[in-house]
């Protein structure tokens, strides 16, 4: 079960900060926006939120990649622990946010959950279960596979880029694609998918990417052509990473007024779960999916009070699977009652 936790209104119906209201809300959990400004906690010990936007890939026959969004806006995050079913099977930096769990049998699914763990030794609570099988045993494969296609990409602003390459072949099949940022391996995806979005990346910065295929018994093929590309200079607003065609609407219902809302997810790599919707220029509430996550179309209504001509400036943007804010949609402004 999920739930929603929504401002509550005075006077001209605006949210107002402070006050929690939890009702059930379908599959989507809403959070009032209580501690934006003041960071603070009343005094009282703050665990860390459970990590979100975890996935799993296998990336062998005896290997699984794990990755998670980077926790922020709580407190300094010194580690996590990368649980396979009730075990804890890997312990890594809080600056790193992927771990590949090896050792693993083939033919076999398994459950994988990561908590985080503060500064002063708090551990916070498990993420959702993903679960990963991984391919069956190749006996005897020494064979790797071919060097993908050659990479080709573009720089999203100024933290962002985007990569896709040509598919390799294999005789027993490619089961992941690594991705490697200068001599680093920075992600893996599945055998199925060429194409990918790396976030989280520096201003201004030239970065040099390869891609390399791994089939079930762990044979790497040779790297890709090298791709270079140098990200956008300054701190922009996320400039491609941004929902598209946003839209506000609003409606009437028991002699309240709702704010409706409609976007595209921002394309990147993994699932988009968590929103930021601001109302005239501050932030107002975060909306996060713990259900079904939308991939094309995403709509959302949420009460604003129960006074007519009230007019809302409205905008939204998305934490994007590395933890980093996505840039803002385009805003728009609605009237209560028209």
């Amino acid at each position: 079960m999920a739930y929603r936790y929504r401002p509550i209104s005075h006077g001209g119906g605006r949210p107002v900060r402070g006050v929690l209201a939890p009702v059930i809300c379908g599959s989507v959990l809403l959070l009032a926006s209580c501690a934006w400004g003041d960071g603070g906690d009343g005094g009282g010990e703050r665990l860390p939120s459970a990590p979100m936007g975890v996935t799993a890939v296998a990336g062998s026959a005896t290997s699984v990649h794990v990755m998670w969004n980077r926790l922020s806006g709580g407190p300094a995050i010194t580690g996590y622990e990368v649980c396979r079913g009730t075990r804890k099977v890997r312990e890594v930096p809080g600056a790193e946010h992927m771990v590949d769990v090896t050792r693993l049998t083939p033919s076999t699914t398994y459950v994988f959950t990561v908590r985080a763990r503060s500064a002063d030794g708090a551990l916070g609570p498990a993420s959702r279960e993903v679960r990963a099988t991984t391919p069956a045993a190749v006996a005897t494969d020494e064979r790797a596979p071919s060097r993908p296609g050659r990479p080709r990409g573009k720089a999203v602003g100024s933290r962002a880029v985007q990569l896709a390459w040509g598919r390799s072949s294999d005789d027993r099949g490619v089961a992941s694609y690594d991705i490697y940022q200068g001599g680093s391996k920075i992600h893996s995806v599945g055998g199925g998918q060429t194409a990918t979005v790396v976030t989280g990346l520096r201003p201004g910065t030239l970065y040099s990417f390869t891609v390399r295929a791994r089939d079930a018994a762990d044979n790497l093929s040779p790297a890709s052509d090298e791709l270079r590309l140098t990200t956008a200079p300054g701190s922009d607003a996320g400039k491609g990473t941004e929902p598209s065609r946003f839209r506000a609407t609003t409606h009437r219902a028991d002699g309240a007024y709702y704010l409706d809302l409609t976007w595209v997810p921002p394309d990147a790599d993994g699932v988009i779960t968590e929103y930021q919707i601001h109302l005239d220029g501050q932030p107002a509430t975060s909306l996060v999916w713990g259900g079904t996550v939308p991939r094309s179309t995403a709509t959302y209504s949420f009460y604003v009070g129960r006074e007519a001509e009230v007019t809302y400036r409205v905008r939204i943007r998305a934490k994007l699977p590395d933890g980093t804010w996505g840039g803002f949609s385009a805003e728009r402004a609605v009237t209560t009652g028209r």
